[in-house]
């Protein structure tokens, strides 16, 4: 069902950007199978597009890959446009199929600007198995801040499985959570940060489950997973 309002009543701020973000999503969308997150047409990336007006979110939008295109054909033209109740507001084809999910973040977590869903092998057979992934790495502790949780099991259609990757992350320091026999979500400050956290999810995921087959790993203290975090997430870089 599409919203009863269109693209032309927004500012014209707000579609400039819109034309803009589109080109973002088409072209992130491209990391998705060069990382080998996602096979076939599932996977999808989402990022906020904020009312220059209005500051509570609530008349936000975001743009997303719509449903049962093939990777190698996605184009920014392709992108749809919906509010964030989830209703299509303008492009040509049906949203993704995770649309409510991705709507329901945005509506509930005000600070997210990126949402990324993959079906990535390690990270969903961590997933399968309903377990969260231990922080035992250095290099999660400075993505993730400690272990990635596990959110639970809900399925598409209607705002269940939003709902798990609201209350999961909530009480988190991770960007990542995965649903509990489905896969990982993963959100950022825009779609980039949420493409990386995918990625970065995914190798941790595979690292840790290597670890396994030789013992036990040894698990990081609290206190330098909380001052790797810092550090990475407040100094390292530019």
């Amino acid at each position: 069902m599409s919203s009863s309002r269109t693209l032309q009543d927004y500012p014209e701020a707000m579609r400039d950007q819109v034309r803009r973000v589109r080109e973002v999503v088409a072209g992130l969308h491209a990391e998705l199978p060069r990382y080998e997150l996602v096979v076939w047409t599932a996977g999808n990336v989402s990022q906020r597009v904020r009312h220059p007006q209005v500051a509570d979110g609530s008349q936000d939008l975001f743009v997303i890959k719509p449903s049962g295109v093939s990777y190698d054909e996605l184009t920014a033209e392709l992108m749809v446009v919906c509010t964030l109740d989830g209703q299509l507001l303008d492009g040509t084809r049906a949203p993704s199929s995770d649309t409510a999910a991705h709507a329901y973040t945005y509506r509930h977590m005000p600070h997210v600007g990126g949402v990324v869903h993959t079906h990535s092998t390690y990270a969903t057979a961590w997933a399968a198995r309903g377990e969260p992934i231990p922080c035992v790495l250095t290099m999660m502790a400075d993505e993730f801040g400690g272990p990635i949780p596990v959110g639970p099991f809900a399925v598409i259609g209607d705002d269940s499985i939003g709902r798990g990757i609201v209350d999961t992350l909530s009480g988190s320091r991770s960007p990542a959570v995965l649903m509990a026999n489905h896969g990982p979500f993963t959100i950022g400050p825009d779609a980039r940060a949420a493409v990386k956290a995918a990625v970065m999810c995914e190798e941790v995921a595979r690292t840790v489950h290597i670890s396994l087959q030789l013992g036990e790993p040894t698990p990081l203290d609290a206190s330098h997973i909380d001052s790797l975090y810092e550090r990475y997430q407040n100094v390292y870089g530019q």
